[in-house]
């Protein structure tokens, strides 16, 4: 009997060491949520001759966005998708997950680089190259926001 104490006592913590790190993990799990929460939502709107675009950016308390981006083209249909990113400094880095039209079943991802400038959007313009399927900006090819077609305005979020 005395042989297999420690064995016991063993076998009896070990209910205590589960519920100890449980706590830990809810604490943890709850610091997610903040994280994953959205503290702020900012709707924007653009426009280029007869195309339009609506822009719905979330920031969450992990400094992380999403969103959704819609841009209708007069001639060629309608983009639609969600967007995925963070900030550099003042300009928004997303991939944008997004299909083309109501029947293309189609999924594409493309980066987009907007640059935040005096209460606007500006989409710019880069190469862009995939590798391995994963299509991202060139390094050390230079984003032009100047030749964008794009510069979303603030608007009144709509429900």
């Amino acid at each position: 009997m005395m042989k297999n104490t420690p064995l016991y006592l063993a076998f009896m913590a070990l209910p205590l060491l589960f519920s100890c790190s449980g706590n830990s993990n809810t604490e943890q799990k709850g610091d997610l949520a903040d994280a994953d929460s959205v503290i702020s939502k900012q709707c924007f709107v653009a426009a280029d001759g007869k195309d339009t675009a609506n822009l719905l950016v979330n920031t969450k308390g992990s400094g992380k966005v999403s969103g959704h981006l819609t841009i209708n083209y007069a001639e060629k249909g309608k983009n639609d998708g969600e967007i995925e990113g963070k900030f550099s400094g003042d300009t928004l880095f997303v991939d944008y997950t997004f299909k083309i039209g109501e029947t293309n079943k189609t999924v594409y991802k493309n980066p987009l680089a907007l640059l935040k400038k005096d209460g606007k959007m500006v989409l710019g313009v880069g190469q862009i190259e995939t590798t391995m399927g994963r299509s991202y900006f060139v390094k050390g090819k230079p984003i032009s926001f100047d030749k964008g077609r794009f510069i979303f305005s603030p608007a009144e979020c709509k429900e």
